[in-house]
């Protein structure tokens, strides 16, 4: 039997990059998956995916940001599951300027989708957690939650021309810690993985100009070859990681090894912390 076997995850932004990878991890462990992505197609294929090698998934395509998305998420998982056991708040992207050229909208769009979004999918659990932790406890029986919150070294060292993101990211810090303290008794371990230089479709290096449009807004991708050149420099083991070795420092958090280990931040950056 696989460690996560009969769990439920709730993995957001889990169409792409990490969350891809953290979703068909969990999956491999024998967890059942609920897959968000911001477009319903990239969900759809992790879906399939997980279930051509055997496992139960389903997409709840749509924003975090959305007012309504974490009740819809959370309950999505419960009717096709029946549980909540996992919550990883994985979903967000980057839209970088120097603070005299960021306006408003940049700065709000960082604390919406990394901050606000994973804190509202907490609370829309906590129902489900606090009635069934009890009834666990009245049982006599001591069943372990996890909700792993990402962060980054931008966070934890902060980074110029990131006001916005690293702020958003040295709040999971503080979210971690308190959720760790207030949901000890329900035994939730609420741990955090800020992650370092990881290859995904936003850090690709690039020398050409590229963007995405997120909720209506264009925003850079990629990295000048360059710069990722030197930041590779800089990491102890000489490279990015790989979505899939991110994905692995999740899983640390996710597994039953981890029952006694919460309020923690596991840097995942290869030898590189700040």
């Amino acid at each position: 039997m696989n460690k996560l076997t009969g769990k439920v995850a709730y993995v957001t932004g889990s169409g792409r990059g990490i969350g891809r990878a953290v979703a068909l991890k969990l999956a491999r462990e024998g967890a059942k998956i609920v897959v968000n992505d911001l477009d319903q197609e990239p969900a759809e294929e992790v879906v399939a995916a997980i279930k051509a090698t055997g496992g139960e998934a389903i997409a709840v395509a749509g924003s975090v940001t959305d007012a309504d998305f974490a009740d819809r998420f959370i309950n999505a998982g419960i009717e096709a599951f029946g549980g909540v056991d996992i919550i990883v708040n994985n979903a967000g992207y980057t839209w970088d300027a120097l603070v005299h050229k960021m306006n408003d909208e940049q700065f709000d769009a960082m604390i919406d989708v990394h901050l606000k979004a994973p804190f509202r999918i907490i609370r829309a659990a906590s129902g489900y957690i606090r009635e069934h932790a009890q009834k666990e406890a009245d049982a006599g029986r001591e069943v372990f939650r996890k909700i792993v919150n990402i962060s980054s070294i931008a966070g934890t060292g902060g980074n110029a021309g990131q006001i916005n993101y690293s702020t958003a990211k040295s709040g999971v810090l503080g979210m971690t810690k308190t959720m760790a303290k207030e949901w000890g008794r329900f035994k939730v371990n609420v741990n955090c993985v800020a992650f370092g230089f990881i290859q995904t479709r936003l850090t690709e290096a690039t020398n050409v100009k590229k963007t995405i449009v997120v909720e209506g807004n264009e925003v850079g991708i990629g990295i000048p070859e360059k710069l990722v050149a030197g930041m590779e420099m800089m990491i102890p083991l000489g490279r990015a990681g790989t979505p899939e070795e991110a994905a692995d420092g999740v899983y640390l958090f996710c597994a039953p090894e981890s029952n006694y280990v919460s309020g923690q931040t596991l840097v995942v950056g290869g030898g590189l912390t700040i």
